[in-house]
């Protein structure tokens, strides 16, 4: 049996060799990465980029049609902050009864109505109120003014549904509370849009 003897076929400078091959691979995968990587920053630039284009586009088209009439966290005190707009055409198809019928029309804003201690009261006061029934479906609605409560599918009168045990719910205070705000903000809608508080009369169920 005749043995075959494999020569070495590696000459003297081919470790030299095969280390230049290494570095040459690592220095084109090097360039290969930092291609990728150039090519990623452009991606993202352009991205951030065409975001920018399109919020300032969206926001520039927003402001033509839309005016804030307050900021949440602007105190508009003591004088309301008003828009006028142009009163409804539905005025001019019934009697015009001076002191009652509007001259001018908008929008009012003002913190000086009620203070953080009374609406605070008076949140505590609707809670209590909407923990005794409660509606089966869309808002549950409270009208103090007219004793309206939603219970179930239909409305109660809660003063008399409840009779006598109302006074463990409300107490005096509350209502007084109730009646002063409520005066308040007739006589803020009298002043700022030129009309008699004694002529302005409360809508039922009062929101």
């Amino acid at each position: 049996m005749a043995l075959l003897r494999l020569r070495n076929t590696k000459g003297p400078n081919a470790a030299e060799i095969e280390r230049k091959i290494k570095r040459g691979n690592a220095l084109r995968q090097g360039s290969s990465w930092r291609g990728s990587r150039g090519l990623l920053a452009l991606l993202l630039v352009v991205t951030c980029g065409c975001a920018a284009a399109t919020w300032l586009y969206v926001t520039s088209l927003d402001s033509d049609i839309t005016e804030s009439l307050a900021r949440q966290r602007e105190i508009i005190s003591p004088e309301p902050r008003v828009y006028l707009v142009p009163c409804s055409e539905d005025y001019d198809n019934y009697k015009r009864y001076p002191g009652c019928t509007p001259q001018k029309c908008g929008r009012a804003v003002t913190d000086s109505a009620v203070t953080r201690e009374e609406a605070q009261v008076l949140r505590r006061l609707a809670e209590r109120a909407l923990a005794l029934a409660g509606s089966e479906g869309g808002a549950s609605i409270l009208d103090l003014h007219s004793g309206a409560l939603s219970m179930g599918k239909q409305f109660v009168n809660i003063y008399r549904y409840f009779g006598d045990q109302i006074r463990d719910v409300f107490t005096q205070e509350d209502f007084q509370l109730y009646r002063d705000v409520r005066g308040r903000i007739q006589a803020i809608i009298a002043r700022t849009f030129d009309l008699d508080p004694t002529l302005l009369y409360l809508t039922k169920p009062t929101f």
